[in-house]
């Protein structure tokens, strides 16, 4: 089931309506390594578009390339520091190169409501069960159902296969396969964040769309998030019936209450 994200969660970043990124490029993974990889943690989002548009640190040929990759990188991924989901990305990005794909998935589920209606067709498989472009588009059209277009309805498909496929929840090229996506701490820590933006707490959070994209039992990704939180990702205490689960260092100056 595609997740309902409520109207609140906006504020931090989540795109709840329209049709997305994903009716023309995929969620763009090596040219988002190469942007944050060339601007510093600081960068503001002018910065950005100024290193695509005018120093080419995604080696584009052309200028209108270069306008069009940091509209849609923009689009997938706010490259705003003060946007809380892309803040927390972007503090987390540099950790561990391995949580990069899953990092930069869960962003573009959370940005892009056309991906987000493919989720249905990918994360329920089981391990070998085929992944097609044509799975993805019936699932967008399910999505958009007044969306006649076949074209872009096939572009959404072949577009969030290609996306599946740098998150590491698919393998292959022509003949598209589920395989369980790698899952690491920090990646463990951005879902519960993003379960938290939406109004998920304390056990709940092991319990959201957001985590089910990590493709672990809730028993492994409370093992990760105990891992997360000697990393300083997050703060989680489980005790009994009681689980606290605060995000002091990706949510900074919120004054958390603690999450029950």
């Amino acid at each position: 089931m595609i997740p309902t994200i409520p109207n609140t969660a906006a504020q931090y970043g989540f795109t709840i309506e329209g049709l997305g990124t994903h009716s023309s490029r995929t969620m763009m993974l090596a040219e988002l390594r190469l942007l944050l990889a060339a601007c510093p943690p600081t960068t503001g989002q002018a910065a950005y578009r100024a290193a695509i548009e005018e120093d080419n640190v995604l080696l584009k040929r052309t200028q209108s390339t270069r306008t069009k990759s940091f509209r849609h990188l923009r689009e997938l991924y706010g490259l705003d520091p003060n946007m809380r989901i892309f803040a927390a990305l972007r503090a987390l990005w540099p950790s561990l190169e391995e949580a990069q794909p899953m990092l930069a998935m869960l962003c573009a589920l959370a940005r892009d409501p056309s991906l987000r209606a493919t989720a249905p067709a990918v994360l329920p498989l089981s391990p070998g069960s085929p992944v097609t472009s044509h799975r993805l588009a019936v699932a967008a059209a399910e999505a958009y159902p007044g969306l006649s277009k076949e074209t872009t309805l096939s572009k959404i498909g072949r577009n969030a296969g290609s996306s599946w496929t740098q998150s590491g929840h698919v393998v292959g090229r022509t003949n598209k396969t589920r395989v369980p996506a790698p899952c690491h701490p920090t990646s463990v820590a951005y879902a519960l964040l993003l379960g938290h933006l939406c109004g998920a707490r304390g056990k709940g959070l092991f319990h959201t769309f957001w985590t089910q994209v990590l493709d672990q039992p809730v028993p492994v990704l409370e093992e990760l998030a105990t891992v997360a939180s000697r990393q300083g990702w997050l703060e989680y205490r489980h005790t009994g019936a009681v689980t606290e689960i605060t995000f002091n260092l990706l949510l900074p100056g919120t004054d958390e209450e603690p999450t029950l």
